[in-house]
């Protein structure tokens, strides 16, 4: 998923946390009735499921919408949510069904039905949004059902579909309350989520209560929240220092975050090994600058990420150097091995074996916060050593404008965060490298792709270890992008607050209704 997602894991159990508790509801005449405020700089791009594919849409999605399956907390296996049971039909792997539940309904008083099941994944791949979850469910042909049960077609193997579905991908709809073919405009939501969504103000505040007629994988009832929505990491900070807030997620300041103290008396500090990593990405659409690949390649031997790391994010984050994080089955470090260290004189002989005249002049955009205008200015001067670059930057303020400017091609090099929506290392590939991937990049490589659909061929993931690898060793020859950083993930909340250590747990899932008072 994108993070702004942009939405990396250590998955040895899924979760590393820092400060692990267990606390127990009062009764209500003990619990606060107050809203729990919940800070975040991911903004929400649509409510929509169809149209939007980035960390601060799925996080509410994650509330307020009902897939068939879900993730248990700390689990990457999925389990049934808005189904009684899932499987695969046969040991093809091609085709997959689930039994809907009987008793669920939507926020307006509708009946959950087979029919809205179809409706929503057909609604995906009908709309076909540029910033939507398409990708995701690349290899879904057809769906039906009859009677309760729900039957997915696919066009290849596929032993990840299950964890696919239960993402934001697979939000179910109320068919008569969704246009069919174009985005849901406003500020509502119809869904069957644990919360229901009672104000939304686009850009600033959601308000969250929780759902009485909710049912599903969920055993706990959460608290009323209310989600403030920050511009810059400084304005987050400032209002948790004032208490404004009572827990924070994604993301203040590195220097804030670099002098965190796990065992602080009135704060709560969760680390989680986290799945979000950060890649330049090229624009490589025919008669684009970057469809060059001495370009691009000239380019990977210039990027110094351990200097990222610690000027731009005070030690933060960790420098990356493939495609697929650490901690996931089959990473490797395919960039340190092609360009195991700064080299202009590599990168001016790469340039001039190709015949190509320096500098290049370059437009790099990215979605501007104070984090990511330093990252900029340090990348930029990074790419001009040595004269071979010229780079204009471009900040672009709102993330939608950034998402639409990508998507139509507008630049030629930006800069993207992406979060797991599933713990695998597929969701690190097709959605990122693979044909038509999520990116917009215009990237496509035959081999690639025949990687990608035989690593979904195996339901023991340990199998895929070194296709995954080969594939990390061709994104590296072909640099379509380069990978610069994966973060741990920091949860803060208030000494009253407790549940912190279980919001964020890798698996792609914001998990508020784990909050509570203590």
């Amino acid at each position: 998923m994108r993070s702004i997602r942009l939405r990396i894991l250590m998955f040895c159990v899924v979760l590393a946390i820092v400060g692990v508790g267990a606390w127990q509801l009062l009764p209500d005449s003990g619990v606060k009735k107050t809203p729990i405020r919940v800070g975040t700089t991911d903004v929400v791009s649509s409510l929509d499921p169809a149209v939007a594919y980035d960390a601060g849409s799925w996080a509410l999605y994650s509330e307020v919408y009902q897939s068939l399956m879900t993730f248990d907390r700390g689990s990457a296996t999925p389990v049934p949510d808005a189904a009684t049971s899932c499987r695969f039909e046969d040991s093809s792997l091609r085709t997959f069904s689930c039994r809907l539940r009987d008793d669920l309904h939507f926020s307006n008083g509708h009946k959950v039905t087979p029919e809205d099941v179809v409706f929503s994944f057909r609604r995906v791949l009908k709309i076909h949004n540029d910033n939507g979850p398409g990708p995701l469910l690349a290899t879904l042909d057809t769906v039906d059902s009859a009677g309760d049960k729900i039957t997915f077609h696919l066009k290849t193997r596929d032993a990840t579909f299950a964890s696919k579905i239960a993402t934001g991908a697979g939000a179910i709809l109320d068919h008569t309350a969704y246009p069919a073919t174009k985005a849901r405009e406003g500020g509502t939501v119809d869904g069957s989520g644990p919360y229901v969504l009672k104000e939304y103000k686009d850009g600033v505040s959601a308000t969250l209560e929780p759902n009485p007629q909710y049912k599903g994988a969920i055993k706990k009832s959460g608290t009323a929240i209310a989600i403030s929505y920050f511009k810059q990491p400084e304005q987050l900070n400032a209002a948790w220092k004032s208490g404004l807030v009572d827990v924070t997620h994604r993301e203040l300041p590195p220097s804030v975050l670099s002098k965190l103290s796990p065992g602080a008396a009135d704060i709560h500090v969760n680390e989680v090994s986290g799945s979000e990593i950060r890649n330049l990405v090229f624009n490589v659409h025919k008669n684009a600058p970057f469809a060059n690949v001495a370009l691009r390649r000239a380019a990977a031997w210039l990027v110094d990420r351990a200097q990222l790391a610690d000027q731009v994010y005070s030690g933060t984050v960790e420098p990356l150097y493939s495609v697929i994080p650490q901690g996931l089955v089959g990473h490797s470090t395919s960039f340190f091995d092609s360009y195991p260290s700064v080299d202009v004189s590599a990168a001016r002989k790469v340039l001039e074996r190709a015949g190509v005249q320096t500098p290049v002049e370059m437009n790099f955009a990215y979605s501007s916060t104070s984090t990511t205008d330093a990252e900029a200015a340090l990348l930029k001067k990074q790419l001009e050593t040595g004269g071979l670059f010229k780079v204009k930057l471009t900040g672009v303020a709102k993330w939608q404008a950034f998402q639409d400017g990508y998507a139509a091609g507008k630049y030629d090099a930006y800069a993207l965060g992406w979060i797991a929506d599933y713990p695998d290392a597929d969701n690190y590939a097709q959605p990122l490298v693979g044909t038509d991937n999520s990116l917009s990049n215009g990237f496509t490589d035959p081999e690639i792709d025949r990687l990608i659909t035989h690593t979904q061929e195996f339901n023991d993931r340990a199998r895929t270890a070194q296709d995954f690898r080969t594939l990390q060793d061709l994104v590296a020859k072909d640099v379509p992008l380069i990978p610069l950083w994966q973060r741990t993930d920091y949860v803060l909340t208030n000494k009253d607050v407790t549940g912190g250590q279980y919001l964020s747990d890798g698996t792609g899932v914001w998990r508020l209704w784990e909050l509570g008072w203590i």
